[in-house]
């Protein structure tokens, strides 16, 4: 029962992140069966900043494994976020927020972007990392957006 209730409330939650979509990608290993191995480049919109587009390039593991959702991606990231619009906050934000999350293996380890909030110098930053059940990955990448009017039409 308490699974049931666990599944449930991450289906909940699930709404108060954000979804990637993919903007392109190229092949870094060629494979003889399943997908190549490749670089994929995705875009995600801040479900709790408007004006916030996140640009997330990382590795997906080809190869039969791959090919089925089983194999592990590695931890490396790269994270570029960019302010496309007037930034308006919808609530409250909380530093440490995840913004983005996605299973990276079959089970035990997912991909993560989390925001911060430095008030003393008005900026946005976002954190990408990645985490396993047990032991996650020192391995990062961070960057910052500075909260500026957005011109107007004149």
């Amino acid at each position: 029962m308490r699974l049931v209730k666990f599944a449930l409330g991450l289906l909940l939650l699930t709404p108060l992140l954000a979804s990637a979509e993919e903007v392109g990608q190229v092949s870094t290993v060629f494979k003889f069966v399943g997908p190549n191995d490749r670089i994929v480049v995705e875009a995600f919109d801040d479900p709790k900043v408007d004006g916030v587009t996140c640009y997330l390039s990382r590795a997906k593991t080809g190869g039969v494994k791959g090919g089925l959702g089983l194999a592990e991606d590695r931890a490396e990231a790269s994270i570029a976020c960019r302010q496309v619009g007037p930034i308006r906050f919808k609530g409250e934000l909380k530093d440490g927020d995840e913004v983005f999350k996605e299973r990276t293996s079959l089970v035990f380890k997912t991909m993560q972007v989390v925001r911060f909030l430095d008030k003393k110098r008005n900026t946005l930053v976002y954190l990408v990392y990645s985490d396993r059940l047990i032991e996650g990955s020192p391995q990062n990448a961070v960057t910052a957006i500075p909260i500026l009017p957005w011109p107007t039409a004149q």
